[in-house]
């Protein structure tokens, strides 16, 4: 009998990333105004701020082709783990009298490959989980940065019959909480069924 421990308590907090880097994406497009290189009247602080929302918005396109590199190391784990269990069960099938010699030897490597194959797969857990923290760090830092840059701006750009109140300008959307693969991964190719060698 195998049985191999899943980190529910981690894989549960992850979410499908596809939704949240578009969402992200399309948020700074809309905030990126394309001015023409023949626009004299932009001020050198709004020069910066358009900067810093591109560079915001390369960003976000790395951090997708890094999740999507994740998505395909994943999948192509779940596949191999899968396939090594199949193998696997078909030796437990056979009654333990009738075995052979290299049946029993191919069923100890069998279960040491797929261990280490789990392992393998924990430890991109794991550095999801802390990739995430780390981007959620970065998000805050750059939505008080543009706080910052467009208080200014608003006092200038504001129309004089504007009310008195200052209106503080939304930093980017929250990051949502995602690490490197979709729980529909998860679940299609190492559900908790799948994963257990009865």
């Amino acid at each position: 009998l195998l049985a191999f421990h899943k980190k529910h308590s981690v894989l549960h907090r992850i979410r499908p990333l596809a939704s949240y880097t578009h969402s992200l994406a399309s948020s700074l497009m809309d905030q990126l105004d394309i001015i023409s290189m023949a626009e004299t009247t932009m001020m050198p602080e709004e020069i910066e701020l358009e900067m810093a929302k591109i560079q915001r918005l390369r960003e976000v396109l790395v951090r997708r082709e890094s999740e999507l590199r994740f998505m395909m190391d994943d999948i192509q784990l779940c596949k191999d783990i899968m396939n090594l269990k199949q193998e696997l069960q078909n030796l437990v099938a056979i009654p333990e009298k009738e075995k052979t010699k290299m049946q029993k030897q191919r069923e100890d490597e069998l279960i040491q490959k797929i261990h280490k194959l789990v392992q393998k797969r924990d430890f991109l857990v794991d550095d999801a989980e802390v990739e995430r923290l780390r981007e959620q760090e970065e998000d805050k830092e750059m939505a008080e940065f543009l706080r910052i840059k467009l208080k200014p701006l608003d006092k200038v750009t504001r129309s004089p019959a504007s009310t008195p109140a200052e209106k503080k300008a939304e930093p980017p959307p929250s990051k949502p909480t995602v690490a490197k693969a979709g729980i529909a991964i998860i679940k299609d190719c190492c559900g908790a069924t799948q994963c257990n060698i009865m």
